[in-house]
Parts: C-alpha cells; structure tokens; sequence
C-alpha cells in the first residue's frame, strides 16, 4: 500500500477510510497517527479517588507524547483530508473526538468555534466548577453577564473539562480551517494547550500557511504539508476513474505543482469535456458567473487555466466556478444560499433556509463535485467551492441571500447583523448601529477581537464622517485587548484620515501607545508618545498629560536617562491641575522616584483614599508604592484589589510586574509565581513578550532564592531571550540578579560576582535607575567570596552618593548591609546594627533574614557566640518559612557552629521536589481542592493530582491530611559541649 499515507499495518489495526483518496502522504500521516495512538492506547491506571493525592481522582493512562500539533500547508495540499483519517482512526480505537472548523463567516462571532467544539460535551460544561461554568456560559452568550469574564478563567474551564474528559477516556480535539476561527476561542484553546502534556488528549490544528495562528504561533510542534514529488503525483493521476494521459497529464501536472486538489480537479476538467489522450475544449464565450475565469493561454488546451501570474487559489476557484454554468437554477440558488451562511446558521435557519439534502436541488451539484450530501445535511467539498461559489454571483444575489438570512435570524442579533453588512453596498446608519450593539455584546462576553472587527465594520458602514472616526478609535481601544499592534494602528490611522477633531485623535493616540509601551520597542515606542504629548500640551493638556503617564511607563521599561530629561520637561509644561494630580504623581513616581521621594511618599495616603472611592486605581497605587520602597502600602493595595476589581480586558497593566515584585519582596513568593503565571499567560496568548520577559525574571529569582539554580538560570535566560537588554534594562538588570543569586546558592561566587558587576555600568553607575541598587548588598557578598571587595566598596559609595537622602530605609539597609560585608573585620558591626535597625525592614523578610545571618557569622566569629545565637534564631526560622533552601543550609551550618541544635524541618523534607511540586504541596497543605489549585495556577486538575501523586512518597505521607504536619521543627541549644569555631 505505498500509495497509502502510513502504514496501518504498523499501527495495529486496519486503516479507517476516510472515502478520500491519500497519496504521496506517507511520513505526515505516520507522525499523526503517532499522536493519536499515544492518546488513545489503552494503558493501566488507576480508578478516580484511588491515589492518596486525589481530591477528586485523577485518572492515569496513556497521554500524548506530542500533545499538540499543527499542520499547515497551502490551500489544497490535503490537510483536511488527513486530520479526517486520524480523527476516524482515533474514533476506531475509542477515542472521543471532539472537532471544529473555522469558518470565514463566523470569525468576527466571539467564542463561536469554541461553542462548536463544546457543543458535544454540553452535559460536561455543565459539570465544572461554578466559576467556572459561569465563565463559560458567559462567553457563549448564555444568561446574563454582568461583566466581562476573565479570559484566563475561561482557558482554565477549557483546560479542566478537556482533563475530565481524559480521565474518562482518551480525546482527540480536531480543529480545521483554524486560520478562520475567532480569536477569543484561539486564545483559550492556547492557553489549555500549553498545560495538556501529562494528560490524555491530542490536540491537531490545520492551517493555512502563512496565515497567523494566534497563541499557535511559537514552540509549538508544526508539520508542514509541501508539494507531492513527481511520483505521488503520478500516481494520484493514475488513481483516477480516467486517467489523463499525454500532453493533458503534462500540463496538469506542470500547472498543478503538486498540489493533490489541484492534480484532482484540474484532471476532473479534463474528464469533463471527454479528454484522455486529447486536450478538452471549453466554451469560453459563456458570459454569467463563471465568465470570471482565467482564459487558457494555449489554444490547444482551451480547458485547462494557464499558470499564468495568479496564484493557485484563484485559479482553483476558477475552475469550481466554470462548473455553475451548467446547474439548473435552483440549484445555483441554493448553492449560494449556503455559502452565504456559516455553520450555526445552517442549524437556525434550517426550516426555512436552504433546500433538505434529499432535495433535488443538490444531486447536480454533487456530480458536479461541489458539495457532499451527509446524514447531517450538505456540505462543501472544500472551502474553495463555496468561496467560488459565493463570488461568482452577482452583488445583488448576493445581497438577496444574505438579506433572506437576516430574515430567518430575527432571534439572533449578532449573526444578523453581519449579513446586513454583508449585504450593504453604501454607508447605513442603521445597520451601523446594529453592528455597535453588536460589539457591545461581544465586549461584555470577552470577545475583543470579534468586538473591534464589528466596530471597524460600523465604521465603514457610518455616513456621518465625525461617527466613523468614533466608531474607529473605538474599535482601536477595543483591539488594544487582542495585543494586535499592527492593527491597533491601522484603526487609529484610519481614524485620523477621517477627522481632524483634537479629542478624538488624542484618544487615538493614548490608545496605540497603551497597547505599544507592553512591547519591546521602547525607544520608538517613548519617542511616538512623548511627541503627541508636546503636540497637545497647549491645546489639550489632560490628554498630553495621559500620553505622559504612558511615556513613563516606558521610560521605566527603558531605563534611558535621556527620556527622563524629556518626561520632566514634558510635565514642567503642563499646567499644574489640581484634578491631575493622580497623573502627575504617576508620572514623578514611574520615571524618577528617587527625585522628590520623600513629597511622594506623602502624598500616598491622599492617594489611598482616593482609591478607596475608585477601586480601579488600587493596582496604580501599588505601583506607586513598590515603586518608592513602600512595599507595605503595595501589597496591601493589591490585596484590597483582589476582589474588588477585575482589570479591564484580558491584557497585563503597564508596570503590572510590580506586583509580582512586591510579593517577592515581602516573601509572599507563591504568591510571587502565581501572579507570574498568569501573567505569562496572558502575555504568551497575546504576544506580548516584554510582558512575558519581566514575569520570567520574577519567577527566575523566587527559583533562585529557593535554591532551584537550574530551573531560575532557565527562566532568566527565558526573559533575555525576548528583549534587547538596551531597550530594557529593567528586565535585564533583573535577569542578572535572579541569574547572580542561582549561582550565589550554589557558591559559585565568581559566578555570581561577574553576573551582579553586569547590573552596573564600567564606572559603577546603576544600569538602570531601580532596579539596579537593591543588588549592592548581594553584589557585596559576592564580591568578598571572590576577591573583588575594592571594586564593590567603589559600586556601593557611588550609588550611596547618587541617592543620598533620597534613599528610602530599605535601601539605606541593603547599603548598609553591603557595607558591613566590605568593611574591615573591626569595623563591620555598626553597619550591620544600623541596618537592622528600623523596624519597618521586617516588611523585606527575606533582606533582614540576610542581614540578621551576615551579622550572626561575624560575631561568632569575633567568638561573641551567645549574641549570635538570637539573629541566627531568627535568621533561620525566616528561611524556613520563605523556603529558602540554601539560606537555610547555610543558617543550620552556622547555628551548628554555635551551639545550637537544628532539627529537621518541613522546608528540608520538600527538597527533593521540583519549585512546582514544593507550590502544590503548599496550597494543598492550606486545603485547596484540586481544582482550585489548578485555577491558581492555571493548570488542569488531573496535572495537580498528578504532582500531589509523586509527592506524596518522596515526603514520607499517604494522605492529604498529613501535610499540615510538615511544620518548622524548634531550634534548642545544644544540651552538651561549647559552641564549635
């Protein structure tokens, strides 16, 4: 069976016929099959609640070694073909299918694929968490939603039904024509799709190639579909009913490129008009919808469309085209009544739409190879036909069929909003505004991308101009949710042809550079928003003043010091508002909050209270906070956030890694990651690197404190890989301190030294402006393990120098800290008391817990062994708590040498597990479910079980209930001998 793709044998079972004939397909159809029959093999497991880690009981079996896959490939290389034989097969080995095609018509229709997909499994959608299933239900338009749903809950219930459905059995997810479908449902499906390996389902895309994948676009394992060799094709040639043969085989073969639709439909034209060893002829004279073809340009072929400079596309549309000519009329009728309605139309409109598939209407379509007739109804052979179909016709049957459509689907605004568009020619307010409703509904399900395209169409369907260029900025503000930048700024282009009124062209503009400063072109990016700022510093100041706040953010990115020059002159411009205050004060805080400090620092209570009324700006206050080392007044913040305000859209706020920062900072570090993991989340779906970089080199130093080097150098090289360190030194800067403190925990202090020496310019300057400094201390203590203390003593007096008395108190104890370590033996003491002197600094648990180690080693070395004895105490009890293995190691070292006896503690007997498994063990020490853990952290239930499974054995327990006795153990002195030297 070499003419077969794959080989069944090999599989194990007979080969399921998918009624379409595979040739030349061999390797492509094996790797899918491997996919497939990963998955679906039966394998041993054990049954729900079985395993100590079950809450709920994951079960285990056999999971695909190569979770997702997509395959692409010009139009007509066979990619729908061979996703139906490994759908069939995988049904044949009991597995449950679950399928979806994109559709043209239904890509503007938020969460419509996703529907498709569900649909089957509506009982299971019925099954998941509340919070869940209402996430859901309120993306498919299902009952009242009050607000938009997050994004990242519905990719959460996507993921949890998909791991529910494995468990039951193994799952097959088809999506076809994905280059169709909507972005809201590609981004869920992504967001599930990263997190499917260790469970039992296979996920297969079919694309287009060249066409953008959303969320499918990196990392992602691809197969791509070329053109059949010389021989395939032959051979598919001789496959036919009447094989062509002579100067027809030649030129089918030389214009179809070995593309297999085109081989198979450029030989039916030539069966048609009774071609074999002849050329066919063709009546090119016929005027009506197929006149659009290509005429042939060799004489003797009339038949067949030349090469010529069209692309095979439109040359096969071409070709379906010239096969309406000969259908009666009811036929054509019915034909573009179909290809005028997408799927759920067919299922709404069926009483009264196209003709029933035993109809008469459809038997000459179907010998005429256009459509196929299936116990589910009619359906086109190929997304090709029912394109050629649809534009063969004229406007204005056209405009019929879709306005006919409009009328069967009274009870479904949205779907008959768009073929009113589709069947206007002219500008019409009403219809525009149905589209406006129409994005309104959509925006309120999460849908941003099908909302901005209904805006966009309104727009184009607005006669007044000034409601077109509305319409627009609107779609350009809404489109800023879909991290599409390009297209952010072809709406806001668009706006500004069509208007010159100052307002809306401000809001153009603060919308492009919102979505703009989250990317990695920061010095474009700064340039663009600091110069429509001083266009409107006179003429509309508020607005200048809003570019501005964004124009910090990037400067923060940045760390430029040229654009803090121009931010301030900027703001020295505009007047001094007292209703900007808020703004002004952003924009002093996020560009230099080391100018001025202690007057912001002031301000932050006025500014608490104000947030208390307008809850939307707690995570803004935070920002500020973090930013000026009031990490108490942040976390706060955030917490009082959580709860009361959602961010609006599925996109990270500027600055919005400072969350994760404050959380590190006060040792909330499972906090820390979870914030890092969505935000990964969010920004991966959305393309949004910087954002991706700057959770990375978070969650890169919380690994690192714990002592996971390996697992933090690969997180850091992960935030370095996706920014030019110039263009963001803030991530840079970060990265290298997370990759200092790996090497640190490892006593690879070189290491450790020349990484941290990076945060620092030749001269001893801070590379950037904040995140530099809080690196001195850990700079020091590499420096004096590694023999460079005279260059670090010269880092550290420069940076004190600059910050002067504008230092906030953690960073006067980092300084003094760092001069502690760098001082001579006798005169270390009163640096190491002065930073551990006020009591604000327990809020930096992990920075006094460092101090209180440092002074304790110093002491008992000077042989004051009692006055050790209490930081180190205390030292180690913060350590243990934090999780902070080698901190720890090196406390018990030391507490050992002074007298004290360390018994084992709960930190040390989670070394052995992964920074993963130590976060599951943690939360499920608290009482969450599985499920609840999964939506923390975005994982599937099945996979949380899992972890909890093969943690269980290495920590010594078999039940849940067991892991609130893994506590810290006491420190006791030790009842026999002195202390050790």
């Amino acid at each position: 069976m070499d003419e077969q793709a794959g080989d069944p044998g090999a599989a194990g079972g007979p080969e399921p016929d998918t009624g379409e004939l595979i040739v030349g397909r061999d390797a492509e159809l094996a790797r899918l099959f491997r996919a497939v029959d990963a998955v679906s093999a039966a394998g041993p497991g054990w049954t729900a609640g079985s395993g100590p880690a079950a809450d709920s009981g994951p079960a285990a079996g056999s999971v695909s070694a190569e979770p997702v896959l997509v395959l692409v490939g010009e139009v007509g290389t066979g990619k729908s073909t061979l996703l139906g034989s490994a759908a069939l097969r995988a049904e044949a080995r009991g597995a449950r299918v679950l399928r979806a095609d994109g559709s043209e018509s239904e890509s503007s229709l938020a969460f419509s694929t996703l529907h498709q997909l569900l649909r089957p499994v509506r009982a299971a959608v019925d099954g998941l968490p509340e919070r869940q299933r209402t996430a859901v239900h309120d993306a498919f338009g299902v009952g009242p939603a009050t607000a938009a749903p997050d994004l990242m809950l519905i990719g959460v219930a996507v993921l949890s039904l998909l791991s529910a459905l494995g468990d039951e059995g193994p799952v097959l997810v088809v999506l076809d024509d994905a280059q169709w479908c909507d972005r809201a449902s590609l981004d869920a499906l992504a967001f599930a799709a990263r997190r499917l390996r260790g469970e039992r389902v296979t996920l297969l895309i079919g694309a287009r190639v060249g066409d953008p994948l959303p969320g499918f676009d990196r990392h992602v394992p691809t197969l791509v579909l070329g053109p059949l060799d010389d021989a395939a094709a032959g051979r598919l040639l001789d496959r036919r009913p009447r094989p062509p043969s002579g100067r027809t085989r030649t030129q089918i073969l030389d214009q179809a490129g070995g593309n297999p639709l085109a081989l198979a439909e450029l030989a039916r034209a030539a069966t048609a008009h009774g071609a074999s060893a002849t050329p066919p002829t063709a009546n090119l004279s016929s005027t009506g919808p197929s006149s659009t073809r290509l005429p042939s340009a060799d004489p003797s072929s009339p038949g067949l469309p030349t090469a010529g400079p069209l692309p095979l596309t439109d040359r096969l549309e071409r070709i379906f085209a010239a096969r309406l000519d000969d259908l009666p009329a009811s036929t054509t009728r019915a034909l573009l009544l179909l290809a005028a309605m997408d799927g759920v139309d067919s299922a709404i409109a069926a009483p009264t739409g196209p003709p029933h598939a035993d109809d008469d209407a459809w038997p000459p379509a179907e010998r005429a190879g256009l459509v196929r007739r299936t116990g589910r109804g009619v359906r086109f052979r190929h997304p090709l036909v029912r394109s050629a179909v649809y534009h063969a016709a004229p406007f204005d049957a056209r405009r019929a069929a879709h306005l006919a459509l409009a009328g069967m689907l009274r009870d479904e605004p949205d779907r008959r909003a768009w073929h009113l568009a589709a069947a206007s020619s002219r500008p019409d307010a009403a219809v525009s505004a149905e589209l406006e409703r129409t994005a309104g509904r959509a925006r309120r399900r999460g849908g941003y991308a099908a909302a901005a395209k209904a805006l966009q169409r309104a727009a184009e369907l607005a006669p007044r101009r000034e409601d077109s260029a509305r319409l627009l900025v609107e779609a350009a503000a809404t489109a800023v949710f879909t991290g599409d930048i390009g297209w952010v700024e072809e709406l806001a282009a668009a706006a500004r042809a069509r208007t010159d009124d100052a307002s809306l062209l401000a809001s153009a503009a603060v919308q492009t550079g919102r979505l703009a400063a989250l990317t990695v072109r920061h010095t474009v990016v700064f340039s663009r928003l600091a110069d429509a700022a001083e266009r409107l510093t006179v003429s509309r100041p508020a607005d200048a003043l809003d570019l501005l706040a964004t124009a910090a953010v990037v400067r923060y990115y940045s760390g430029e010091e040229r654009q803090r020059h121009r931010v301030r002159a900027l703001l020295r411009r505009l007047p001094d508002d007292a209703s900007d205050a808020w703004l002004r004060t952003w924009v002093r805080a996020v560009s230099d909050p080391f100018d001025g400090r202690a007057e912001l620092v002031s301000l932050l209570p006025r500014l608490a209270a104000e947030a208390e009324r307008r809850p939307d700006r707690l995570i803004t206050l935070a920002i500020m906070a973090w930013l000026l080392d009031e990490t108490p007044c942040a976390v706060r913040a955030v917490d009082e956030a959580v709860g009361r305000w959602e961010p609006r859209g599925p996109l990270p706020e500027g600055l919005g890694g400072a969350v994760a920062w404050a959380f590190v900072e006060q040792g909330r570090w499972d906090q820390a990651r979870e914030f890092c993991a969505r935000t990964t989340a969010v920004g991966s779906t959305a393309g949004l690197d910087h954002a991706v970089a700057c959770a990375a080199s978070a969650d890169a130093t919380v690994l690192a404190f714990r002592g996971d080097a390996s697992a933090a150098r690969s997180r850091a090289a992960d935030a370095l890989a996706l920014i030019d360190p110039l263009e963001s030194r803030s991530v840079s800067v970060r990265a290298r301190r997370a990759l200092g403190a790996a090497s640190a925990s490892e006593g690879a202090h070189e290491t450790a030294y020349h990484q941290l020496r990076m945060v620092f310019t030749a001269d001893g300057a801070p590379v950037h402006y904040h995140a530099s400094c809080p690196a001195l201390a850990d700079l020091a203590a590499a420096a004096v393990r590694s023999g460079h203390r005279e260059e670090a003593a010269v880092i550290v007096e420069r940076c004190a120098r600059a910050l002067a008395d504008n230092a906030s108190p953690r960073l006067r104890a980092l300084i003094g800290r760092a001069r502690g370590l760098l001082a001579d033996a006798g005169d270390a003491e009163p640096h190491f008391r002065a930073a551990l002197a006020d009591p604000v600094l327990e809020h930096w648990p992990f920075e006094r817990a460092q101090t209180l180690l440092d002074l304790a080693e110093w002491l008992r070395r000077r042989r004051r062994v009692a006055e050790a004895r209490p930081p180190l105490t205390e030292a180690l009890e913060i350590f243990r708590r934090l999780g902070a293995r080698p901190w720890i190691e090196r406390a018990r070292t030391e507490s050992r040498a002074a007298g004290l006896d360390v018994t084992d503690s709960a930190p040390d007997a989670l070394t052995g597990l992964s920074p993963q498994q130590r976060q599951i063990i943690g939360l499920a020490a608290r009482g969450l479910t599985n499920r609840e853990i999964g939506e923390r952290l975005f994982l599937s239930p099945r996979t949380v079980g899992s972890h909890l499974y093969r943690s269980f054995p290495k920590l010594g327990i078999t039940a849940r209930s067991q892991l609130r006795d893994l506590i810290e153990g006491p420190l006791r002195p030790l009842p026999t001998g002195g202390p050790r030297e």
